[in-house]
């Protein structure tokens, strides 16, 4: 593991490789698990704010969900997290074409209709967050089977972990942060023997 500042990051996300492969998994991580994305109080109120933007973008399934239960509920490991639909997929899951899946928030998103992203903890996957008492943040990397083909593309096209995710990671660590991460990852791997 590695130190900067008041986070702690598992050697994983300077080692692996990971790239997307959407036309290999077809967004399978929106809708396979057993609970929704993990998202705080303050990323809650955003959904809430942009529900009516997306409104017309959800299933009707999903939009029952959420008169029901609302946005969010409290999993069985007491986190708040994204509403599901039949235990599966996300409230805010769409299909597309050939049965790609894409976040309702991201696309309204990017299209100029919202503010609000997408919950953090699915910009930064398979990086998951764990917040521990003492003020640090550990970044674990998190290996799913569905995400295989994105390990794949990532070792074939040369692009590790932090590389894929620098967006994410400026977003929620800031900048300077990310630079510190890539000097210590390069000086890391160089030692290693596994510089690109």
């Amino acid at each position: 593991m590695i130190q900067i500042d008041n986070t702690i990051i598992t050697l994983d996300i300077l080692e692996r490789f990971f790239l997307c492969n959407l036309d290999a998994c077809k967004g399978e991580c929106c809708i396979d698990g057993d609970a929704g994305a993990p998202i705080t109080p303050q990323e809650q109120k955003a959904i809430e704010e942009a529900l009516d933007v997306v409104w017309d973008d959800l299933s009707p399934a999903a939009q029952a969900v959420i008169k029901e239960q609302g946005v969010s509920y409290i999993d069985e490991e007491a986190d708040l997290v994204t509403s599901i639909v039949d235990g599966r997929d996300c409230v805010f899951t769409c299909y597309g074409e050939n049965g790609m899946c894409y976040c309702a928030l991201e696309k309204a998103y990017r299209e100029g209709r919202s503010s609000f992203y997408k919950p953090l903890s699915c910009h930064l996957y398979p990086v998951r967050l764990q917040e521990w008492s003492n003020g640090y943040t550990a970044l674990n990397y998190h290996r799913w089977k569905i995400c295989k083909a994105a390990e794949v593309l990532g070792r074939k096209e040369g692009v590790r972990v932090y590389q894929f995710l620098r967006e994410p990671l400026i977003r929620r660590f800031g900048e300077e942060w990310y630079n510190t991460l890539c000097e210590v990852a390069e000086e890391y791997l160089a030692q290693q023997g596994n510089g690109k």
